[in-house]
């Protein structure tokens, strides 16, 4: 070896030596402020989360532990706060400062590059203004006949299942919104209730386990060395057949739209909007005066499809989940469709009808506190923000907001362990961060009126047709967090059928 190349290498290893302290270093005077697990050198504290199935209880005992903000480093440079505590939480989501995600999120962009979910702040707003309309109420009023169409598809496929012991019936709930949302959204029919197991929904599935892996695992999170592992090759394929799905989505809608002599939104005789598919908007958007590239387009689809299928499955599955195990609460929500309905068998629910099934809503907001969809999701500081306590967070700072963990905070639920809708009577409106299954602030979720009235609408057709029991044997839940909520044992109910 020359002179010059020892020279070569130990300038570049003490410049590595040099950026590595300046990193590790960066905001420390801010961090050492924040408590949290002493970190081992080099892994920091990610060795504790082996799986995805403890990384809500670690959270936990970290928060019971340090507190509603604590600090957690996820290497060797890398800081996360996590937070549960409701003034911080009420100063991030409330901010429109604090509008950017994490880096973690960089792990979704082979999938949905930088759609809705993803982007960063000002393409952010300017797709959030497009897309807006799409959930207008009045489109949002003609989306009830294909909450109904699937249902009944719904029951029937829950019909051939009365009578057994234990029942998973998050496959046959996830197939059921993963309809609604391409009939509603897209503006097209895929039948996936029809046609059994689903690879799309398989593929979503491995996505969400492999996001939360990687951002846990030194290994993967780094490009370089991800290919040396097995969820590459998962993800590749997994992928594949994603991208092949929202690509024929996405054709068939097209094709759709040049046979159709008019397919825009517009006020007809009766001052009534007719439904225009999300996925229309996009096809027609224009952004500084140019139209969504092909790649633009597809992103936004893959966000909906994802979003609005996964996430209202994992939230009607808990809830029924909780209605079975809690039958005095199933027999107020079947008492409420009684009283709405009468004695009628299969009744048609008119979006009044969905507006007015209070109590069915608050056991709905209870099984969103106790199962959020989203368990935590994350921002980052683009520039330093001073929060109205006088708190000022540096740029550049992590944030983990930890839903789950503040929704089961005592210091705001009483008893939050216990599955208690009526508690909404007393809480709904109060101290409005700390129950935020769709976030909250500028950068809430768009659908959470839509994902509300598929809720309900699914909901209260299945209490009507079936009694819901706990499962025999006894089902405990496993939860994971993979991006969205699950059980990695399934959600197991029993049904009767009612008289």
């Amino acid at each position: 070896m020359t002179i010059i190349t020892e020279v070569f290498f130990a300038l570049l290893i003490s410049g590595l030596v040099i950026l590595w302290f300046r990193l590790k270093n960066k905001n420390k005077e801010f961090y050492d402020k924040i408590p949290g697990p002493p970190p081992i050198p080099f892994f920091g504290n990610i060795l504790e989360f082996t799986s995805t199935t403890v990384v809500l209880d670690i959270m936990m005992k970290y928060m019971k532990i340090y507190g509603g903000v604590v600090k957690f480093h996820g290497g060797p440079i890398d800081k996360t706060l996590l937070v549960s505590d409701y003034n911080f939480l009420e100063n991030v989501l409330s901010s429109t400062k604090i509008l950017n995600k994490t880096d973690d999120y960089k792990f979704l962009h082979s999938w949905l590059g930088t759609g809705l979910l993803t982007s960063a702040g000002p393409k952010w707003k300017k797709h959030r203004r497009i897309l807006t309309p799409a959930f207008h109420f009045k489109i949002l009023e003609q989306f009830i006949d294909v909450f109904e169409s699937a249902g009944n598809k719904l029951v029937k496929k829950l019909e051939k299942v009365v009578g057994k012991d234990s029942v998973d019936i998050y496959p046959f709930v996830t197939l059921c919104t993963l309809d609604i949302i391409c009939e509603t959204a897209m503006g097209i029919k895929i039948n996936a209730q029809d046609n059994g197991e689903s690879e799309y929904v398989r593929s979503v599935k491995q996505m969400c386990k492999i996001i939360i892996e990687r951002s846990f695992s030194l290994l993967q999170m780094i490009n370089l060395t991800y290919p040396l592992t097995k969820n590459f090759y998962i993800e590749k394929n997994a992928l594949k057949i994603l991208h092949q799905q929202t690509n024929s989505v996405i054709n068939q809608r097209r094709q759709e739209l040049k046979n159709q002599s008019k397919n825009i939104e517009q006020e007809n005789d009766l001052g009534t909007k007719t439904r225009k598919a999300f996925l229309d908007l996009i096809l027609e958007a224009t952004v500084d005066g140019r139209p969504l590239t092909d790649t633009e387009i597809r992103e936004e689809v893959d966000t909906f499809m994802f979003e609005g299928h996964d996430t209202t499955a994992s939230a009607i599955s808990f809830a029924l989940f909780c209605l079975a195990t809690h039958p005095e609460v199933q027999a107020r929500a079947l008492e409420e469709q009684k009283a709405l309905f009468g004695d009628t068998k299969n009744p048609t629910p008119t979006y009044t009808d969905l507006q007015n099934m209070k109590y069915l809503e608050q056991v709905i907001k209870e099984a969103l506190r106790l199962y959020p969809s989203v368990p935590f999701h994350g921002r980052k500081t683009n520039e330093a923000v001073e929060f109205n306590n006088g708190t000022v967070v540096p740029k550049d700072v992590t944030i983990t907001v930890f839903t789950y963990g503040i929704h089961r905070n005592p210091e705001y639920f009483k008893d939050p362990e216990k599955f208690d809708p009526s508690r909404f009577d007393t809480i709904d409106g109060k101290l409005p961060y700390s129950f935020i299954p769709f976030s909250a602030g500028p950068r809430n979720c768009i659908g959470q009126k839509f994902a509300m009235l598929e809720l309900k609408s699914t909901l209260s057709k299945v209490v009507r047709k079936f009694e819901l029991r706990p499962a025999t044997p006894e089902h405990k839940l496993q939860l994971t967090a993979e991006t969205v909520l699950k059980s990695v044992n399934g959600i197991k109910i029993s049904l009767k059928l009612r008289q």
